[in-house]
């Protein structure tokens, strides 16, 4: 069942992404080389505890029945990881590129965004990852109005992507967002054959393009949640939490 939220709730909603948006920014300011990706979830979980909220990944429960409960506050996938990247000691060199994901919980609601990062100098192959990645989220949420269907949203994502002879990762898919992390309805970053359901305003949505350099083909790997790409290639994410209104759609994981 898909939740329709009030004016009140998205404004609460909002709150809990502007500490989404802390954080990422926090992000921005401190990654370099030699950082380890350990430090980043540190520096994280400080900002989101320090603005009242809580992480969100922390704890989350593995959708796996032999897999653990997620560890960390922050998914730190980096290069060929796509998603669900474990902390660890781990250092950054020069020339990555790293996805950090990144929920918090404040009054109930949460946030959810993802950024992949420049470590130092990257190639222009890397950074030109980046930017479609990011620009075919804003393509995207141009269909996210009254009256269209979800359909709208992952096709225009699609073709933006494929024109760069990139691929979108079929596997997961983006999400409804409310009181729950994840909620109805499932947002792919592809045209199925599914059309979804009709948008309607008070539908928030965590519209999340995932995109490989190479094949959409995923593996994940035994630690049962970080997800890489089959041919080793570079695979970037961006990731905001929107809510839909009688005229354009509001972005509330964005900061001035």
């Amino acid at each position: 069942m898909i939740s329709i939220k009030s004016r009140n709730e998205i404004d609460l909603m909002r709150k809990a992404g502007e500490v989404v948006a802390l954080a990422h920014k926090k992000v921005e300011e401190v990654i370099q080389p030699g950082i380890t990706t350990a430090e980043l979830d540190r520096i994280v979980e400080e900002v989101i505890r320090k603005n009242g909220a809580i992480p969100s990944f922390k704890g989350y429960k593995c959708p796996y029945p032999d897999g653990k409960d997620y560890p960390s506050s922050i998914c730190a996938s980096v290069n060929n990881e796509v998603v669900h990247g474990i902390p660890g000691l781990r250092e950054l060199k020069d020339g990555d590129i790293i996805s950090i994901d990144i929920g918090a919980c404040l009054n109930g609601f949460h946030g959810d965004a993802a950024r992949t990062f420049a470590v130092g100098e990257i190639s222009p192959e890397a950074q030109r990852l980046i930017e479609a990645t990011k620009q075919s989220f804003f393509e995207g949420i141009k269909n996210a109005v009254e009256g269209n269907r979800i359909v709208d949203i992952s096709s225009a994502i699609e073709n933006y992507i494929v024109s760069f002879g990139y691929s979108v990762v079929r596997e997961y898919v983006g999400h409804g967002i409310g009181r729950e992390m994840h909620e109805e309805p499932q947002i792919p970053n592809y045209r199925s054959r599914e059309r979804g359901p009709r948008l309607q305003r008070g539908m928030t949505l965590a519209v999340e393009p995932m995109v490989n350099e190479g094949t959409y083909k995923v593996e994940l790997l035994n630690n049962k949640w970080t997800v890489v790409t089959a041919d080793g290639k570079l695979s970037a994410h961006y990731e905001n939490t929107i809510a839909l209104t009688e005229n354009e759609p509001v972005i509330l994981t964005l900061i001035d």
